[in-house]
C-alpha cells in the first residue's frame, strides 16, 4: 500500500480503533489485552483479528498475538494524522479537548484522505494537536 491507494474509507470505525491502539503498543500484543482494553468479548476480537489480518493490516499468530504489517503500521499512521486534524479543526472553533476527541471518534471513518490533505493543508501542515503531534512524513507537499 503506498499512500496514493488510501482513501482513508476502507474499514469500519471499530477496526480503526484497533488499528489506532495497536499503533501505539510495543510489538506483539496479546487478544485478551486487546479485548480487556475495548471491552468487548474475546472472540469477537478474535474474529475482527482476522479479518484485518486478511486484509493484510495485521500479522496474526494464533495463541501468540498480533502486530501490525508494514500496510497496517502505515494506515494506522493515517488513521492518527486524520484523528488529529479534525481534532484540531474542532479546538479552533472553540471546542475543549477531550470534547473534541471524542465528537471526532463519531465520525472520522467518514471522512476521506482527500479531504482531510485539503484541511491540513489550508491549516498551514500544523504540527501538533490537542491529542498530540501531527506527523507529515506522508504528504505530498513534502515530496
Amino acid at each position: 500500500m503506498n499512500n496514493g491507494s488510501i482513501t482513508g474509507l476502507e474499514l469500519s470505525p471499530r477496526k480503526i480503533e484497533y488499528l489506532k491502539y495497536l499503533l501505539n503498543q510495543d510489538g506483539s500484543v496479546k487478544t485478551n489485552q486487546i479485548s480487556n482494553h475495548f471491552g468487548v468479548d474475546p472472540s469477537t476480537i478474535t474474529k475482527t483479528i482476522i479479518e484485518l489480518s486478511n486484509e493484510g493490516y495485521l500479522k496474526h499468530i494464533p495463541y501468540r498475538g498480533v502486530q501490525l504489517t508494514d500496510k497496517g503500521q502505515e494506515y494506522a499512521k493515517f488513521l492518527v494524522k486524520r484523528h488529529r486534524i479534525l481534532s484540531l479543526m474542532f479546538s479552533h472553533y472553540g471546542i475543549d479537548k477531550d470534547e473534541a476527541c471524542t465528537e471526532v471518534a463519531r465520525f472520522e471513518s467518514k471522512v476521506s484522505k482527500k479531504v482531510i490533505d485539503q484541511i491540513c493543508d489550508s491549516m498551514g501542515h500544523p504540527t501538533i494537536s490537542a491529542c498530540g503531534k501531527i506527523s507529515h512524513a506522508e504528504c505530498n507537499y513534502l515530496k
